[in-house]
């Protein structure tokens, strides 16, 4: 029996036995004025007691009932998020994400569920944007820019929206803020590419044009008829030719690598087969600068795999054991060698050279710059190897270290995140 039956039952009774007296004893007696006082105390007792308070608690619970069933989640929302090929986050009035999709996370590389928008995003201008449409209730549209760990570029629509969500604000936290945010990465690095390939070519192909046509006017003029000019020329001509020919292949590399700089490889490679590989490839010209590569052999109680594009990372190493090969002095060793450090794989390539000067250091990965671009176009470079090394390791999560000392030779370390190694043990103890 419930507490709100308890004085009904004793009303009851009570108005029971006061009837009963009456009946057996109808005269005006003290003992009737008892009973007749029992009676009408019976009748209020029924007046006052909330006889509706238990149809009350029904409708309160049917209240609850209702209240927290709309305090969850919309289960469209969370379907139509995924499908969406950009990061979505859905705030209540407070700035708490109550909803935010997998590509949310991954560009934020956490989960901001549940914690407050800045926590994820800390741009000003998004901050004040979701403040804006809450006071206002109109969209607005804010441009916003990731440089860490590669560049990107998005245009964020801000909302209002109406969405029954879980908040401390109460009834009224109804009002959430959508926030989706459209990856616009690709067609920037587009329009970049075109603009960058436009002002490099036109300024590096100006040099080696210039000597083709010099050639070509000496040859139609003066040396018309002196054969020995016109062979000679005409192996300056070829010489240029090439340069060209290996500066636009420099640059559309460049440009491609850059193009996709925000899009993490997913493959995994072994680094120890990619290194074993380009030292391979790049025997026959060690073999003509009279230099010996050498692999120093790595530990074998780790599994040296990274996550990455197989290519790519062949470029890199090549483009390393080439500059080692050709600057590091002929006669002397390029030895190159794989370490583990911590989560990391470092493969560092090292040469006996006469090292490189420390206030060039900080800007060997620029584009076109040369320590001495007498010497490097002399030995067919470009001025682009390290600029797409440094572009490859960016877009692998990597880096360049590098450390030279003149007299003694230059060190080029190439560090990466190592995949666990869990999943390679259990194959290999398969």
């Amino acid at each position: 029996m419930s507490d709100s039956e308890v004085p009904l039952t004793i009303a009851f009774g009570l108005l029971v036995a006061c009837l009963a007296a009456l009946v057996l004893t109808q005269s005006l007696t003290p003992a009737n004025l008892l009973i007749a006082a029992g009676l009408a105390g019976a009748i209020l007792l029924l007046l006052f007691t909330p006889a509706h308070k238990a149809e009350e608690e029904k409708v309160e619970a049917s209240t609850d009932e209702d209240d927290s069933a709309g305090q969850t989640i919309d289960p469209v929302l969370p379907s139509v998020g995924e499908a969406l090929p950009d990061p979505l986050l859905v705030l209540d009035r407070d700035g708490i994400v109550r909803f935010c999709n997998s590509h949310a996370r991954a560009l934020f590389e956490m989960d901001p569920l549940e914690q407050h928008v800045s926590s994820a995003i800390r741009a000003p201008a998004i901050l004040e944007a979701i403040r804006s449409v809450h006071a206002s209730g109109r969209a607005q549209r804010v441009d916003y820019e990731v440089r860490v760990p590669v560049e990107r570029r998005f245009e964020v629509h801000v909302a209002p929206m109406i969405l029954s969500l879980p908040s401390s604000g109460g009834p009224r936290a109804n009002t959430s803020v959508l926030l989706l945010m459209r990856d616009f990465t690709h067609a920037y690095q587009i329009e970049r590419m075109r603009s960058d390939f436009i002002a490099n070519a036109s300024h590096e192909l100006r040099t080696p044009l210039a000597s083709v046509l010099g050639f070509i006017e000496t040859l139609q003029g003066a040396a018309r008829n002196d054969s020995a000019a016109r062979d000679r020329f005409l192996e300056l001509m070829r010489q240029q030719g090439t340069r060209m020919t290996r500066l636009i292949d420099d640059l559309l590399s460049l440009s491609r690598i850059e193009m996709n700089a925000h899009v993490p490889p997913t493959s995994e490679v072994n680094i120890e087969q990619t290194v074993r590989h380009v030292a391979d490839l790049l025997q026959p010209l060690a073999a003509e600068q009279n230099v010996s590569v050498s692999v120093t052999p790595a530990p074998a109680d780790h599994a040296y795999m990274v996550r990455g594009d197989r290519d790519e990372l062949v470029q890199v190493f090549q483009n390393l054991v080439e500059n080692a090969i050709k600057y590091g002095g002929s006669g002397k060793p390029v030895e190159i060698e794989i370490a583990r450090a911590g989560t990391s794989i470092e493969v560092s390539v090292c040469d006996h050279g006469p090292g490189i000067p420390s206030e060039h250091i900080p800007r060997l990965t620029e584009r076109f710059y040369r320590v001495s671009t007498q010497d490097s176009r002399a030995r067919g470079g470009t001025g682009l190897g390290l600029a797409i090394v440094k572009h490859i390791l960016n877009r692998h999560r990597g880096k360049l270290i590098i450390r030279s000392t003149l007299g003694e030779g230059s060190c080029f370390t190439v560090r990466l995140p190592a995949v666990k190694e869990e999943k390679h043990l259990k194959k290999s103890t398969a």
